[in-house]
């Protein structure tokens, strides 16, 4: 069962303002070893999201995957990018193609998921760890674990 145990960290709150908009609020929620957040406006539930983090060629990437309550993707926000290439993964044009995905999509670098030249790596790491995010934030909230 979800617990609520703290408020996020400042990036964390910036991003889901940025994906669901001014006057949205997220309140950290642990489940089971993991953390998410449930995002809400006022007494309204807009969704979830989950801060993850995977490792690029040489560094981690750390990453944030907001879903609403429908269980599709709202937006996938890089918080922290370390490697010298393959920045473009936190540019929107490359972001935007995972909005509104389910868990139901695939999810596949050179099918539904378009590659970036000079940053395969970084696309293929962010591009499995937003899927088993989806996943993972998908499966709790049908579970009643995140509500």
């Amino acid at each position: 069962m979800a617990q609520s145990v703290a408020e996020p960290p400042p990036k964390v709150t910036a991003s889901v303002r940025r994906i669901f908009g001014s006057g949205a609020s997220a309140t950290q929620v642990a489940v089971d070893t993991n953390t998410a957040y449930r995002i809400t406006r006022g007494d309204s539930l807009l969704g979830f999201a989950v801060v993850r983090e995977v490792k690029g060629k040489d560094q981690p990437i750390t990453f944030l995957v907001a879903i609403d309550t429908a269980d599709r993707l709202r937006d996938v926000d890089i918080l922290v990018y370390r490697e010298p290439y393959g920045g473009e993964v936190a540019y929107d044009a490359w972001r935007r193609q995972f909005r509104g995905k389910s868990t139901e999509n695939a999810l596949q670098v050179g099918r539904d998921i378009r590659t970036i030249s000079g940053a395969t790596i970084s696309v293929n790491a962010v591009t499995l760890g937003v899927r088993t995010a989806l996943h993972d934030l998908t499966e709790w909230h049908r579970s009643r674990a995140l509500q």
